[in-house]
C-alpha cells in the first residue's frame, strides 16, 4: 500500500515542473496529492493578489507555464485552506512547495515548510561565508538579502527566474556569483531544478544547495 502525502503550491496545480523530480526522490511507494492556492482562478482574479510596494513578494507558476507575483498577505489564507483540506482528507503530512516566509500556520498535521529547512541547513554550513543567493525576481532581492544576513554579513542575492528561460538565467546568475566570489550558493526557490543546480555548480565551482532537493529529502526521511 502506498504512503500518501499532500503537496500545496502557492500557484496552480499540477506542478509538472516540480512533482516528477520530488517523486523520484521519494520513490515509487509514495503517492503525492496536489493542490494549488490559485487553482480555479482566472488571470484577472489572480491579478488582484499582486503585491504592492511594501508587500512581501512571492513568485509562482501557473498551469500554462507562466509565472506571477503575489503578495504573501493575500495568498496565505488560500494556502492555509489547501493545507487544511489535505489534513481533513486524512493526509498526515503536507509539503508546502514554496521557500517563502509565512506567518505561523495552525496546522492539524505534519507540515513541511521548505523555508525553515533551507534556512537551518544553510545556517549550519554557511555561517560567516560569502553567500550567493538565487531568487526568482528582482523585486525579491532586498528581502532575500535581509533574510540571509541573519546567517552571514556578506550576502549577494541575484535574480534568476526558474520559469522564464530558466537554464539561461541560472547560467547568468552563476557567472555573476562566481565573479563576486561566492563560497556557497543557495537556490532559494522550489522552481529551480537539479539540472540547474548542476550547471550552477559547474560554473561557480563551489557547493550549491537546491531548495527542492533539501526539502524533498527531508520528506523522504520522515515517510521512509
Amino acid at each position: 500500500m502506498k504512503k500518501v502525502i499532500g503537496a500545496v503550491t502557492i500557484g496552480q496545480s499540477p506542478r509538472t515542473d516540480v512533482i516528477p523530480e520530488v517523486a523520484s526522490i521519494l520513490g515509487p511507494d509514495v503517492e503525492i496529492r496536489e493542490a494549488g492556492a490559485l487553482d480555479g482562478m482566472s488571470k484577472e482574479e489572480i491579478a488582484t493578489l499582486a503585491p504592492n510596494r511594501n508587500d512581501y513578494v512571492l513568485v509562482t507558476r501557473l498551469t500554462d507555464g507562466s509565472s506571477v507575483q503575489v503578495a504573501e498577505r493575500h495568498i496565505t489564507p488560500r494556502i492555509v485552506e489547501k493545507i487544511n483540506g489535505h489534513f481533513r482528507d486524512g493526509v498526515s503530512l503536507v509539503f508546502l512547495l514554496c521557500t517563502g516566509e509565512f506567518p505561523g500556520f495552525d496546522a492539524s498535521g505534519l507540515l513541511i515548510r521548505p523555508q525553515k529547512i533551507l534556512f537551518n541547513v544553510v545556517a549550519a554550513v554557511g555561517e560567516g561565508l560569502k553567500l550567493g543567493m538565487m531568487t526568482p525576481s528582482l523585486d525579491q532581492v532586498e528581502q532575500s538579502e535581509r533574510r540571509w544576513r541573519q546567517v552571514s554579513p556578506t550576502v549577494k542575492s541575484v535574480p534568476s527566474s526558474p520559469y522564464v528561460d530558466g537554464m539561461a538565467a541560472a547560467k547568468r546568475a552563476a557567472l555573476e556569483l562566481k565573479d563576486w566570489g561566492a563560497q556557497l550558493v543557495v537556490m532559494d526557490c522550489i522552481g529551480y531544478t537539479s539540472a540547474m543546480q548542476e550547471t550552477v555548480r559547474e560554473i561557480v565551482e563551489k557547493p550549491v544547495i537546491l531548495a527542492r532537493g533539501i526539502a524533498a529529502r527531508t520528506v523522504k526521511e520522515l515517510v521512509g
